[in-house]
């Protein structure tokens, strides 16, 4: 078990897995199994969590879903992010991670910034930017799609090299950006993701 800096720690206390409905846990069903088998197997496990813009969603699902593996210490996980076209991280992911708890240095500036993004002291750091999800930083193939919105879910029919194809998809926070609720929103979005991912990993039994 990783032991996540204390921000995190203090903001995974407001995780509640009483809010995840029955018809969100029979989604995350599939997920729960599928990690199951393979740590019963003793294989790696590979995620690999798709949107259309990589920019969002499939952002903030790869943190958290790294960060549950640490906390509860499920080994050889590794989780990816890609798009079906790459675009940007958005900054307010970004920002919204950090008020989290999370430690982020952009390492290089750009139209398509690279971040390395820490949970943990002793835990190797994320690293955030927007790619395909078929780009060679990626799995090439004994990996589970993660399919974290409808549109690439619908228009991606097929993911070269996945195992394993789970929709577990969200509301888009984007439909608030520049508003008054933008932060509120993106804040909102990240808890959900949190909350599910933390409650993946805590079915999981080592």
């Amino acid at each position: 078990m990783s032991i996540l800096f204390p921000e995190i720690e203090n903001t995974t206390r407001s995780f509640d897995f009483k809010t995840i409905t029955d018809e969100r846990k029979n989604l995350l069903l599939s997920l729960i199994v599928y990690i199951q088998d393979r740590v019963n197997s003793l294989q790696e496990i590979r995620l690999s969590f798709i949107c259309t813009h990589n920019s969002r969603r499939s952002h903030l699902a790869q943190v958290w879903a790294q960060t549950a593996a640490a906390h509860f210490g499920i080994k050889n996980v590794s989780c990816y992010s890609g798009g079906t076209e790459a675009t940007a991280l958005f900054p307010v992911v970004a920002i919204t991670l950090k008020e989290s708890g999370f430690k982020i240095e952009t390492i290089s500036e750009g139209q398509n910034p690279v971040y390395s993004i820490k949970f943990a002291s002793n835990e190797h750091p994320i690293i955030g930017f927007s790619k395909a999800y078929d780009a060679s930083f990626n799995p090439e193939n004994k990996f589970a799609a993660i399919m974290t919105c409808s549109k690439a879910d619908n228009g991606c029919p097929f993911i070269t090299g996945a195992e394993k194809r789970i929709p577990i998809t969200y509301d888009d926070p984007k439909a608030f950006d520049n508003t008054p609720q933008q932060f509120e929103k993106y804040q909102e979005r990240s808890v959900q993701i949190a909350t599910e991912m933390f409650y993946v990993f805590s079915q999981i039994n080592n």
